[in-house]
């Protein structure tokens, strides 16, 4: 039986170790702003964490708990991605379901996240496999 194992990434050593594969998602980001962001990010509650096999980091998941009026308590997920050579393997089915596990533990009531429109292959596993709604658009603007 593997050696699986989540955890929270904390330290920038452990951050610069999954740039690599947060690269994958966000491939605009070197990582020197990746670092920066982060910093940042963390400083306004957002949690990273990895899942490992054998120490091999192959899935991550990014994100923070929030309310609003819609999703009451929740857990909102702005980056989610496992490695493109181990897709299909059930990593990421694997890191999603410790953290609906955490969010519970934490008091959430629901996960959110956005994909991107042509992301039909992710769609699928969070409607299919993962059970979650399609429920909303989500718009932005870049302000000049």
């Amino acid at each position: 039986m593997p050696n699986i194992r989540v955890q929270e990434l904390r330290k920038e050593k452990q951050w610069i170790d999954a740039f690599s594969l947060m690269s994958q998602l966000r491939t605009e980001l070197n990582v020197e702003e990746y670092l920066k962001l982060l910093k940042k990010m963390t400083s306004e509650g957002y949690q990273l964490f990895a899942l490992y096999e054998e120490n091999q980091m192959k899935s991550l998941i990014g994100l923070t708990i929030r309310t609003n009026f819609y999703n009451k308590s929740h857990a909102y997920i702005y980056d989610f991605v496992s490695d493109q050579t181990e897709r299909s393997k059930g990593y990421g089915q694997q890191l999603l379901l410790y953290i609906h596990q955490w969010a519970k533990e934490q008091g959430v009531e629901y996960m959110a996240l956005e994909s991107g429109i042509q992301r039909t292959e992710a769609h699928r596993f969070y409607e299919e496999k993962m059970e979650y709604d399609k429920w909303c658009y989500s718009f932005r603007k870049k302000l000049d």
